[in-house]
């Protein structure tokens, strides 16, 4: 079901304008419209500009809002504006000088980490670092050399040199090491040593003793900043956790009041001598007016007009829907297509039910189905996703025509039929011959559906003031009547019944297909529009005579989709059959139960599956094709509830 809608214009004081969202409202769902928009033929409206006082608080509390568990239990506790803004803030100082503070920490762990990182590939030097760094006369430079030219460089080069390397570390890669020189021959040898890619890292003069007691000494500095910057974060978490629910409930206030400010960016403002209003446009449940009228009606800043006139609203009213709860989940296969318009049917109930008894039709078996309706019914607790109670909805009848079918996991001898058995049952028909009952029985309850989504056509393009669609459309009266009769003559075909009034029957099949054919010229001459027929008579009555044919078949291919549901029905029947056998459960044999189950398992998860995607076939392109468009725009309530 659509909610009826009111169209609201709300108006009052300009500075009055947060005392009337936050005071009244904020109590109710509005679906906004952009007044400047909607109020095109009104002059002098200006835009409301003002900048939000609450974003950067907002803002702030947003921030801290992410360091606190999203799993946590929602507070029911409630700030003033004041008590939300002096919290943030206070908040803020407390945590902008332990960051500060951490950030500290942080840098001096990073310089630690940085003199840790150079000094451990000389660890194999046995001498205070700060005695080398202490030389006048001798050169020396820390780095490290590939060690294929190491070798190379030891072997042919080092004994000629006025050098010394010493080596500290080497892998597969690098070998790492100090070479002294003579300060007169600092020059040449840093040449050599460089053609042979040496790499100079520079050490500072900041470590004390040995490389290995330096090392040492800052692998407790960095265990000591590392503390420092956890008993900061400590700090944080410790005071979110204490203060959570002041935070939430500050978040809370000043998200609706922002929120609520910003209904500024769809009101207007209208200047007259002595005040300036704002303009409020929007649209509301038709209860929600009536609350709302009667609240404000003593209140003599706020003044608001309801628009009996559709021709004066521009915009096009939005789709809320309201549905039992047992049908709500079915809402997701009608947003999946398309919101309804305002103005046409809501096929939730419609496809809750034809989607739920197809299903059954398609997949019967109780103890399959008692498994979708205890699984879907559990995920649906748990997870609260719609198609979890689609799909447990689905299986009620699934285990409602598993009793029909006689099939219980499979075994089609535990349970008597309480109607047919899918495989076996057959019928026969003049004309035809024998045939499965369930084809027979699916194919007329096709028709009824076609049947049902025409008269569901005809409602909705008699809502839309749609001439075309009402009369003269393949699914509008001439469609229905020319259907109808197909539908009759076949029915009194195949209950051997001599066909009464033939040249009744001509009639009702002959001037509907003519009006079909003729529905653009007699749209036109009714709506008294000029010329009748466009373009050349010729190519119309040639276009037209097509397009009858392609109509013809569309009835056609239509009605024999529904032979689906008893192709599955025998097929969910042979399918459980093969289990069966492979299980050697056939003429009483002693069955292989992990089989049965594994098997049970398979059909009832890929079947279902399958059964689920063609039931949503059917009712998008044979049933919502006829009569749904499904162009409707949603209703977004614009303000959040403050009190």
């Amino acid at each position: 079901m659509i909610v009826k809608m009111k169209f609201l214009s709300i108006t009052g004081p300009k500075t009055d304008i947060d005392r009337v969202v936050n005071q009244y409202l904020s109590k109710y769902e509005i679906h906004l419209e952009n007044a400047l928009a909607e109020l095109k033929s009104v002059q002098n409206l200006t835009p409301y500009i003002q900048i939000n006082p609450y974003k950067e608080t907002l803002k702030l509390a947003e921030e801290y809002m992410q360091l606190i568990p999203s799993d946590r239990q929602k507070t029911a506790k409630e700030l003033t504006l004041d008590e939300s803004i002096a919290f943030v803030q206070n908040l803020d100082s407390m945590m902008t000088q332990i960051n500060e503070e951490r950030a500290g920490y942080e840098a001096e762990h990073n310089r630690y980490r940085e003199l840790y990182e150079k000094i451990e590939p000389f660890l194999g030097l046995d001498c205070d670092i700060s005695t080398i760094f202490s030389f006048r006369q001798i050169k020396y430079r820390f780095g490290k050399i590939p060690k294929e030219y190491f070798n190379k460089f030891q072997n042919f080069i080092y004994d000629d040199m006025e050098t010394v390397f010493y080596r500290c570390h080497s892998d597969e890669q690098y070998v790492w090491g100090i070479y002294f020189c003579l300060r007169e021959h600092v020059s040449k040898v840093d040449a050599v040593y460089a053609s042979m890619h040496f790499e100079r890292l520079h050490l500072p003069d900041a470590y004390h003793g040995t490389p290995q007691q330096a090392h040492a000494e800052l692998a407790g500095k960095l265990q000591e900043t590392n503390t420092k910057i956890t008993s900061c974060d400590a700090k944080i978490q410790n005071y979110l956790k204490e203060h959570t629910e002041e935070l939430e409930a500050a978040y809370n206030k000043l998200s609706a009041l922002s929120e609520n400010f910003d209904v500024r960016k769809l009101a207007a403002c209208t200047n007259s001598k002595k005040e300036t209003f704002y303009i409020l446009c929007g649209w509301m449940s038709e209860k929600d007016t009536l609350s709302f009228q009667k609240e404000i009606a003593n209140d003599p800043n706020l003044f608001c007009f309801i628009e009996d006139n559709d021709c004066n609203i521009l915009a096009q009213p939005p789709t809320k829907l309201k549905n039992p709860k047992i049908f709500k989940p079915f809402e997701m296969f009608i947003r999946m297509y398309g919101l309804p318009a305002y103005n046409e049917i809501d096929p939730t109930i419609f496809v809750g039910l034809t989607y739920a008894f197809i299903f059954g039709t398609m997949f019967g078996d109780v103890g399959q189905g008692l498994c979708l309706v205890i699984g879907g019914a559990i995920l649906y607790k748990m997870k609260k996703i719609p198609l979890a109670a689609i799909l447990s909805i689905a299986g009620v009848f699934s285990v409602i025509f598993g009793f029909l079918y006689g099939s219980f996991f499979g075994f089609e001898e535990l349970i008597p039929a309480l109607w047919l058995k899918p495989k076996t049952a057959m019928t026969t028909l003049p004309f035809i011959g024998t045939m499965n009952t369930v084809f027979v029985v699916a194919i007329a309850f096709g028709m009824f559906l076609i049947l049902t989504t025409m008269i569901m056509h005809i409602i909705n393009a008699v809502k839309a003031h749609d001439m075309e669609g009402t009369f003269f459309d393949q699914n509008a009266v001439s469609g229905l009547v020319f259907y109808g009769a197909l539908v009759a003559v076949i029915f009194l075909f195949m209950t051997g019944n001599t066909v009464p009034g033939t040249a009744v029957l001509a009639v009702m099949f002959g001037v509907p297909l003519i009006l079909i054919m003729l529905k653009e010229p007699l749209t036109r001459m009714i709506k008294k529009r000029k010329p009748a027929i466009e373009g050349g008579k010729g190519m119309f009555f040639v276009q037209s005579f097509f397009e009858l044919f392609e109509i013809m078949l569309s009835y056609m291919s239509n009605t024999l989709s529904f032979v689906r549901m008893g192709a599955f029905a025998v097929s969910h029947a042979a399918m459980m059959e093969v289990v069966l056998m492979l299980a050697g459960a056939e003429n009483g044999g002693s069955p292989n139960w992990l089989i049965i189950i594994l098997g049970n398992l398979f059909v009832c998860g890929m079947e279902g599956l399958i059964v689920g995607i063609q039931v949503l076939r059917l009712e998008y392109y044979e049933m919502f094709s006829r009569f749904y468009k499904g162009n409707g725009r949603e209703f977004k309530p614009f303000l959040k509830k403050s009190k």
